[in-house]
């Protein structure tokens, strides 16, 4: 038996009136998805437990049956392995990433936050701004590490700690309502100051604006954590599996829980991604003895962050037709019993350009037998079934067939 999970991160929407009152699910030309969920097994499934931030790594740990309450230790942790750092037990991960805020406003506090990812900021770009503040404001106990795109990573031995803000949850609002609150708060201020006055002057950035591009001019702070620890996916499930995501939160997950991460050349996070090289890697991982294989697309959560109306819809259309579609088509050709899984992991509303904690849609398409499934597979068809899972680490146990 083959598996095949299929997460089309931040898919599930609202209803957007410039889509005459459609969700971009219900929009997108999807005719594999549709296809498979007419014989699949559909319902609803709530992958971020109440309580809980509606956060990747939360629902992503839950999908991979991961209980989130227990084994979420932060998403920083997570990216942190995923990019090869060593943490020791004294060390702090914290994602940091390079935004861009407004440059009008005389004091810092004052400033607006524009984008969380500067115009979805090249790692190239990104890379030498990120070595810069290294160079600048790190030192023994503290060291910047370049990610990819906007998304960073810093490393604190016996970090102080406090409250943060995620950025994507604050675009358009004055940051100094958001700023890291709490006992050690000026630390952090601090250097998030110092980094918009190296980044502001760095040639990357009056490049960036003279290309009439957004400035990643300052550092933003937050998802602080410890070392994760997750049992062997292996030995839970006892399959091989493999994970393909553009995004080291993800590969980090794999890493933890003892999966092989494959990296696609051309994989980039957002709408510009290579769809069907990560089609192709999970074939070519199932053709190599895999078990199980994990693909993770970012782009409809990037697309809804920016409230890119037309390339959520256009998102979801190529996760069907270049990653959904081929990979189908080999499992159904390779002779091999198999289940396919498709699912957002939480909902990135284009109204609310974040994540927010509703169940969303899935269906289970299992190659030996027929369900009484949907016509079309959207957020209300799935709802309408009537079939809702509350613990989102419950679901592998209905896909996955133990000997």
């Amino acid at each position: 038996m083959k598996y095949v999970v299929l997460i089309a991160d931040g898919m599930a929407d609202y209803k957007v009136p410039q889509l005459s009152n459609k969700t971009p699910m219900e929009c997108a030309k999807k005719p594999c998805a549709d296809f498979l969920a007419r014989s699949a097994k559909v319902g609803t499934v709530l992958n971020v437990p109440i309580g809980m931030v509606p956060e990747s790594d939360t629902a992503n740990l839950a999908i991979l049956s991961y209980d989130p309450k227990v084994y979420s230790k932060g998403r920083s942790p997570l990216e942190a392995v995923s990019m090869g750092l060593k943490m020791g037990e004294c060390d702090t991960a914290f994602r940091c990433n390079v935004v861009t805020i407004s440059e009008d406003e005389a004091n810092y506090e004052d400033k607006i936050m524009v984008d969380h990812s500067a115009d979805e900021i090249s790692t190239a770009e990104a890379s030498e701004l990120v070595l810069a503040i290294d160079k600048e404001l790190g030192n023994e106990f503290r060291r910047f590490y370049p990610g990819v795109s906007y998304r960073h990573c810093l490393l604190w031995e016996n970090a102080p700690m406090c409250e943060f803000m995620r950025p994507h949850d604050i675009i358009g609002k004055r940051i100094g309502d958001y700023l890291p609150s709490g006992k050690d708060k000026d630390v952090f201020i601090d250097m998030m100051k110092r980094s918009y006055e190296i980044l502001s002057k760095h040639p990357v950035n009056l490049a960036r604006k003279k290309a009439g591009k957004k400035p990643a001019n300052t550092i933003w702070l937050w998802s602080p954590g410890k070392k994760p620890a997750l049992p062997s996916f292996e030995d839970k499930w006892g399959i091989r599996g493999a994970v393909i995501s553009a995004v080291d939160l993800i590969k980090g997950i794999g890493i933890c829980a003892g999966m092989t991460s494959i990296d696609v050349c051309g994989a980039t996070g957002n709408i510009n991604t290579n769809f069907r090289g990560k089609a192709d890697a999970a074939i070519n991982a199932l053709k190599n003895g895999y078990d199980f294989v994990f693909i993770h697309v970012e782009a409809p959560d990037e697309c809804g962050h920016r409230a890119e109306i037309e390339n959520k819809v256009l998102s979801i259309e190529k996760i069907d037709s270049d990653i959904l579609k081929p990979v189908y088509e080999h499992l159904k050709n390779s002779g091999e019993d198999f289940k396919i899984v498709f699912l957002p992991d939480h909902p990135t509303p284009l109204k609310l350009r974040t994540h927010s904690s509703e169940p969303v849609p899935y269906f289970i398409y299992d190659s030996r037998r027929k369900y009484n499934g949907v016509d079309t597979f959207t957020e209300q068809t799935a709802e309408d079934k009537n079939s809702y899972l509350p613990c989102g680490y419950d679901l592998l146990s209905q896909v996955i067939e133990k000997e």
